[in-house]
């Protein structure tokens, strides 16, 4: 049996959870990603951070050729 190998951008991981504050810069690198190819996996989350008071998300990425 032979190890199936993907190729991402940057030779990143198949999988990868973005995480950050909930702003544009957020959303950005969400889209920057769906751009490159990456497919959203999952529900997003969001918590509230009240040590910083914002709103804190995450949402998973998985690359495109992965099959799921």
């Amino acid at each position: 049996m032979t190890e199936k190998t993907y190729q991402t951008p940057d030779d990143r991981p198949i999988y990868r959870l973005l995480t950050g504050k909930d702003d544009r810069a957020f959303c950005e690198r969400v889209s920057e990603a769906l751009t490159q190819g990456w497919r959203l996996y999952g529900s997003p989350t969001m918590t509230y951070d009240a040590e910083n008071a914002c709103v804190k998300v995450g949402q998973a990425v998985v690359w495109h050729e992965l099959k799921i």
